[in-house]
């Protein structure tokens, strides 16, 4: 069993034992996805969080859990089944709500632009987001997935492979940040209409997929393969 208190658990460990910690997380700012492989204890004195809440939290999260993060344990997932539930789960979502999204921003842009000039970055944005998504998937699907399914899987062209995935995560998670902070986290305008709020939610929802996405990834997926020294 995870001990959240100890001084040398990552972020990642956490999340990984305990999925439900990934909204306790979000609710402290701890990045658990691209930023899983730092100490946790190191994070709560950066971040001057409230140690005892924060564990206090995730302690009650541990005995509230009745299941794992929708019925599966990841953990213990051999890799061509995780990785075939992250194509299944979060490739399908991405492809299903990327172009949807782009279309209601294209349309916001066009009616609140004038008045609120953010939406040209938000729109600039996501559009590197969509384009940088949509080859990251396929080089997942065609390059890293498929080792997995190989008895002989090169475990030397995993590590290789996982330093470009891994730093496209990060990359993924810098337009995140960007996006909250050009928009206040979100924050709707007096004038916003229907259109404009289904955008902005639809854009939290990719952003809380995405971080799961990334989590099951870095910190369980690739874990052994990550040779990035911190």
């Amino acid at each position: 069993m995870t001990d959240f208190r100890d001084k040398n658990v990552t972020i990642g460990a956490v999340v990984a034992a305990l999925p439900t910690a990934s909204g306790i997380f979000d609710e402290f700012g701890i990045d658990f996805c691209c930023g899983g492989h730092r100490k946790l204890s190191d994070i709560v004195i950066q971040q001057g969080i409230d140690a005892d809440q924060l564990y206090t939290k995730l302690e009650k999260a541990r005995e509230e859990r009745v299941s794992e993060y929708q019925g599966n344990d990841f953990t213990s997932m051999a890799p061509t089944s995780l990785s075939t539930y992250i194509e299944d789960t979060h490739h399908g979502y991405l492809r299903r709500v990327l172009p949807e999204v782009a279309e209601l921003l294209n349309t916001i842009l066009r009616v609140h632009g004038r008045t609120h000039t953010e939406l040209f970055e938000v729109y600039r944005l996501f559009g590197t987001l969509k384009a940088d998504l949509e080859q990251h998937l396929l080089k997942e699907e065609t390059m890293l997935f498929p080792i997995f399914a190989d008895e002989d899987n090169n475990k030397e062209e995993i590590a290789k492979i996982t330093v470009d995935i891994i730093g496209e995560h990060e990359a993924a998670g810098e337009i995140l940040e960007k996006l909250r902070e050009v928009t206040n986290n979100y924050q709707l305008p007096e004038d916003a209409c229907a259109t404009y709020a289904r955008a902005y939610d639809m854009l939290i929802e990719i952003e809380k997929d995405l971080h799961q996405h990334i989590h099951l990834e870095n910190n369980i997926l690739l874990k052994e393969y990550d040779n990035r020294k911190y």
